[in-house]
């Protein structure tokens, strides 16, 4: 059963930078792509970033240039660079492996203008 342990979050003005981390807890880390996803608060769920087992990575259009996905997969961790946020970052986010249905608590996100 995966387990995740989304961190890193918190308040920033819009402009500042946060970076996420999230530690994966089962067997399948390796070999599986990894995501970012996050939920602000009244809409839904929404891909933010993925990263392939060969590090391929992709971004929706709304953070693409200003957000960075990475992975670690001695450590089991993947990883959120998040720079110039704007108050539209504002949500919960969370790590997930695709195909697996469970979630994490998330860690949250607060950007002030």
């Amino acid at each position: 059963q995966l387990e995740y342990e989304e961190s890193g979050g918190g308040s920033v003005q819009s402009g500042g930078s946060l970076n996420l981390s999230c530690l994966v807890r089962g067997s399948v880390f390796g070999v599986n792509p990894l995501e970012w996803h996050r939920q602000a608060p009244g809409k839904p769920r929404e891909l933010v970033a993925e990263i392939s087992t060969r590090e391929i990575t992709e971004y929706a259009d709304s953070v693409k240039g200003r957000f960075t996905i990475s992975r670690d997969n001695s450590k089991e961790m993947v990883y959120l660079h998040m720079t110039r946020l704007r108050p539209e970052d504002t949500a919960v986010y969370y790590c997930k492996i695709p195909y697996f249905p469970s979630w994490g608590r998330g860690t949250q996100v607060i950007v002030s203008s």
